[in-house]
C-alpha cells in the first residue's frame, strides 16, 4: 500500500509512522520547508490528568504508550515520563484534588494527593508557598521543536519514506490522488489530509463550509535555563477550571468562591510549565476563539504567568527568550477527540484534536490506521 500524507505537524507525522511500520510506502507533502505550526509551538506534553473520562481518556492512555514505545526507538523524541504536579494554595483547590482523586479512574490517571513537603521532595524547585499539590504520574513530555526531525529521520531510515517540503497539495484528482503546486501528481492507495489548523481553501472545498471545526489561538513563552532540574512538568489551579477532568462540586465552588484573576480570566489562561533539555522552561497559555484573531502579542498574559510561576518556584523567572503565538484546530463539540471524515474516494481529512494535538496524535493516528485496513 501507499499512503500519501499532507501535512508534517504531529498528527500527519503519526499517520505516516503508522503506515511505514506497518510495512507501507508513504509520501508525507508539507507547504512549509518543514512543519512550523501548532505542533512545535506547544509545551511537548503528554498530557493525561485533566482528559476527560471515557473516550477522551482511553485516547490520551493508550497514546500515552504508543510514545512512550516510540520514544525508546527515537531518542531524538526526549521522551521522558516526568508526571505532573498542581500546587494547591487553599482548601478551595484542595477541594477540588480530593473530588479528582475520589474518581473511579483516579488510578489509570495516576493520581496522588501530595502534601506540599512530598510535593517538593518530588520536585525540590518548587520552593514557594502552597499546601499541598496534586500529582498525575501518566504525565510526560517530548521536545516539541525538534520531534517531527526526530521523527522524520528515523522515517527515512526505513527506506519506505519520502519526505516533500515547500509543497502546497492544490487539488485531488481521481481516486487518492492529489496534485500539488508544483503540477506534479502523487497517487497512493489513500490520502490523510492532516492540515492541522488549515481550514481554508483545498480544505474548505473538500469538507464544505460546515466543516465542524474552529481554530484558537496562543500565545506561551520560553525562558533562558532555570539552572537547576524541574523534575514535573507544573500546573496551577486555573487548570481544573480548563479540564474536563475536575469537573465537579467542588470545582463550582472554587469558581464561586475564588474567582480567576482579571486577567487569567479575560484570556481564558492555565498554567503549564514544562523544562527543556536546555533547561529552559516553556510556560503558557492564552486561549483566543474570536476572529478575526490579533496579530500581535499582549503582555498582560505574561506578566500574570510569571507571577504565578514565581509564587511556585520561590525565586525570579530566568530572562525569557521567546514569545510566539500559535494557532491550533478544534472540534466545535470539544467533547470529541478528533474530527475524521472521507472527503473523497480515498481522501481522509483527519484534523480537529485541539489541545490534545501532541498528547492523543498516536493513537488518533493509530485508529486511522485500524479502520482503514491498513
Amino acid at each position: 500500500m501507499r499512503v500519501i500524507v499532507v501535512g508534517a505537524g504531529v498528527v500527519g507525522t503519526m499517520h505516516a509512522w503508522h503506515a511505514v511500520n506497518r510495512g507501507h510506502e508513504v509520501v508525507q507533502i508539507e507547504r512549509e520547508s518543514e512543519a512550523r505550526g501548532a505542533s512545535l509551538r506547544n509545551f511537548g506534553q503528554i498530557w493525561v490528568s485533566g482528559r476527560a473520562g471515557g473516550e477522551e481518556l482511553d485516547t490520551a492512555l493508550r497514546a500515552r504508550e504508543l510514545w512512550e514505545g516510540i520514544g525508546e526507538r527515537v531518542p531524538g523524541l526526549g521522551f521522558r515520563a516526568c508526571g505532573s504536579l498542581t500546587p494547591l494554595r487553599n482548601e478551595l483547590e484542595t477541594a477540588v484534588a480530593e473530588a479528582a482523586v475520589a474518581r473511579p479512574d483516579a488510578a489509570a490517571r495516576g493520581y496522588q494527593l501530595l502534601t506540599a513537603d512530598e510535593a517538593r521532595a518530588a520536585n525540590p524547585a518548587l520552593r514557594g508557598t502552597f499546601t499541598g499539590a496534586l500529582w498525575c504520574g501518566r504525565d510526560a513530555a517530548v521536545e516539541p521543536r525538534t520531534a517531527q526531525l526526530a521523527l522524520k529521520e528515523a522515517l527515512l531510515a526505513s527506506g519506505r519514506y519520502t519526505f516533500l517540503g515547500g509543497r502546497e497539495v492544490r487539488e485531488v484528482v481521481g481516486t487518492a490522488s492529489v496534485r500539488d503546486d508544483h503540477g506534479d501528481v502523487h497517487t497512493g492507495d489513500a490520502v490523510i489530509l492532516a492540515t492541522g489548523a488549515w481550514l481554508g481553501g483545498l480544505v474548505r472545498e473538500l469538507a464544505g463550509p460546515a466543516l465542524p471545526v474552529r481554530r484558537v489561538r496562543l500565545q506561551m513563552m520560553q525562558t533562558d535555563p532555570l539552572g537547576e532540574t524541574l523534575t514535573t512538568s507544573v500546573a496551577d489551579a486555573d487548570s481544573f477550571r480548563y479540564y474536563p477532568a475536575y469537573r465537579s462540586g467542588a470545582l463550582d465552588a472554587l469558581n464561586a468562591g475564588q474567582p480567576q484573576d482579571p486577567t487569567a480570566a479575560e484570556h481564558r489562561m492555565q498554567l503549564l510549565m514544562v523544562q527543556r533539555r536546555d533547561g529552559g522552561l516553556t510556560i503558557g497559555d492564552t486561549h483566543e476563539y474570536e476572529h478575526p484573531f490579533a496579530f500581535d502579542t499582549v503582555e498582560e498574559p505574561y506578566e500574570h504567568l510569571t507571577r504565578v510561576v514565581e509564587s511556585f518556584l520561590g525565586r525570579p523567572l530566568p530572562r525569557v527568550r521567546h514569545r510566539w503565538a500559535g494557532v491550533y484546530a478544534q472540534c466545535t463539540d470539544t467533547s470529541r477527540v478528533v474530527h475524521r471524515q472521507q472527503v473523497r474516494d480515498g481522501v481522509w481529512l483527519v484534523t480537529g484534536p485541539g489541545g490534545r494535538g501532541m498528547t492523543c496524535s498516536p493513537a488518533i493516528a493509530e485508529t486511522t490506521a485500524d479502520e482503514l485496513g491498513w
